[in-house]
């Protein structure tokens, strides 16, 4: 077959819905995340990233290093942005088709929360590693979509789980929470209780298959490569581990302290749009129930599956109880408001209370998706200003160094890696926005002292050696010479000692 024929085939297998939620997407992803994807903007961590080769096999991600490898492994935020877009756009589709959606008007919507959530510009802000992890979650997606697909989809669907594992894990509870809500769909269809037991076994039995093999393929390589988990957030399974009552309750408690006090549930016009939402919910549960034959079975699947749905929208504190749970890991939390919507779009009664339900259900979306997009705009400018005051911070400190009595190339330096607040007050004025949003929160990009080398090194073009061995200012943290020095820029915070040149650079008072 010729190119154009084979085109044609593809186009003609291929729903108008598809189309539009991936072309919706990308658009308003571009809408909203070029200020970010058009400038070379580093948080603390992409200092240590541009070039990084993402190989992540001891934090369990295998498939992390194939996955980033689309955009070579340079910090491009242009180019690694418009390849998450498109595995985003990808995403779209695959969720449309997963919940069956046939209103145009319901894609974009699904589309504008996809890439409005601020889970995603959480993201960019580490861009060096974005198109890996939105492949990580089109994966997870696809799984479900496999499973549903195909009489023995679960056994497709399991391969695709496991690569999306070995990507990021954190998107394991994103196949999950889509999976209630295509089990909420088939308990509406299937007329009896077997035929839906026939049905939804698929899912979990995907989801069982996919992380053993995801745990299988891990040992392989890690045995190959001669390495074991790294103790970071806890995924080796190291510590003390809670009881799962415990667990269980830090699982709700955690899943309201975000609802209600994560700054992406709540404030505001927020708050508005996840009332129509609710609101048109509510409505559309009533006309829908009411048309049922299957109303009994519907309402207990519906209750039991909101009941665990803070279980499983924080799965990962089963594996990692001690995890620290940022932004970058509730990308789920999306699918909140996309199940509402979508169910809303189902509603093809003429009654005025379903035509209600989903001009509230439309409504909802939009002013929840504008706000997302300020919110993320919010983030990015005060990324940028990060970026313009460590900076300036970074230059007057060089030229204080360079300026020392005793300097000379390659003369060893020593430092604390935080920045006063004494001599430096913070400035940031969006902290009741971005305080939630790792990546893009706080006021300069400087942690530890190897951020203060690589960004004299990469963005003021000065080698200079900084001692970055953990140990490195121990000796002489807890002299009394060094707690009586002022912090910089003071006279006095940068001294010559025994052939180093000290900086202090933490607050006076500690």
């Amino acid at each position: 077959m010729t190119p154009e024929a084979v085109f044609m085939k593809i186009k003609s297998n291929i729903k108008k819905t598809a189309v539009v939620a991936f072309v919706s997407a990308i658009v308003i992803g571009l809408l909203i995340h070029a200020p970010i994807m058009l400038k070379d903007i580093p948080n603390h961590d992409g200092l240590d990233s541009l070039y990084f080769d993402q190989n992540m096999i001891t934090s369990g991600r295998w498939f992390l290093t194939i996955a980033c490898g689309f955009s070579s492994y340079f910090t491009l935020p242009w180019m690694i942005g418009i390849i998450g877009l498109l595995f985003l756009g990808l995403s779209s589709a695959v969720i449309c088709e997963c919940l069956e959606v046939e209103k145009s008007w319901v894609c974009v919507a699904i589309s504008a929360l996809l890439v409005s959530f601020p889970s995603l510009a959480s993201t960019f802000a580490y861009v060096f590693t974005l198109d890996g992890y939105m492949c990580g979650l089109f994966l997870s997606v696809l799984a479900v979509w496999l499973t549903k697909k195909y009489k023995y989809g679960f056994a497709y669907g399991a391969v695709a789980l496991s690569f999306s594992l070995g990507t990021y894990q954190a998107y394991l509870p994103f196949a999950m929470i889509l999976c209630m809500y295509v089990i909420i769909m088939e308990s509406y269809r299937e007329k009896t209780l077997k035929d839906f037991f026939v049905k939804i076994y698929r899912y979990p039995l995907m989801g069982v298959i996919g992380v053993v093999l995801y745990y299988l393929i891990l040992q392989i390589l890690m045995k190959i490569q001669g390495v074991v988990l790294d103790t970071y957030q806890g995924i080796n399974g190291s510590g003390d581990k809670p009881s799962i009552a415990t667990t269980v309750k830090a699982m709700y408690d955690d899943f309201m302290s975000f609802v209600f006090g994560g700054n992406v549930f709540d404030g505001g016009f927020k708050t508005l749009a996840w009332i129509l939402l609710l609101l048109s919910t509510v409505i559309f549960a009533a006309v829908a129930v009411n048309k049922t034959e299957n109303r009994v079975r519907v309402v207990v699947v519906t209750a039991i599956l909101l009941l665990i749905s803070p279980v499983v929208l924080n799965v990962i504190l089963l594996i990692s109880p001690c995890v620290t749970y940022h932004l970058l890991m509730r990308y789920q939390y999306v699918m909140l408001a996309i199940g509402l919507v979508a169910l809303c779009g189902k509603i093809s009664f003429e009654e005025k209370s379903a035509v209600c339900a989903q001009w509230l259900a439309l409504t909802g979306a939009v002013i929840l998706s504008f706000n997302y997009a300020v919110n993320d705009n919010i983030g990015y400018s005060n990324l940028e200003k990060r970026y313009e005051k460590t900076y300036a911070y970074c230059l007057r400190l060089l030229d204080r160094i360079e300026q020392t009595q005793g300097y000379y190339q390659g003369i060893p330096v020593g430092l604390i890696g935080v920045v006063s607040n004494e001599q430096y007050p913070l400035t940031d004025i969006t902290g009741q926005v971005t305080d939630e949003m790792i990546g893009l929160n706080g006021d300069v990009l400087l942690y530890t002292a190897r951020n203060y080398k690589q960004f004299m090194e990469n963005y003021l073009g000065a080698k200079v050696n900084i001692m970055t061995e953990p140990d490195a200012m121990k000796e002489i943290y807890y002299e009394d010479w060094y707690v009586a020095m002022p912090s910089f820029p003071a006279e006095g915070s940068v001294r010559l000692v025994d052939g180093k040149i000290i900086i202090k650079t933490e607050n006076v008072n500690r």
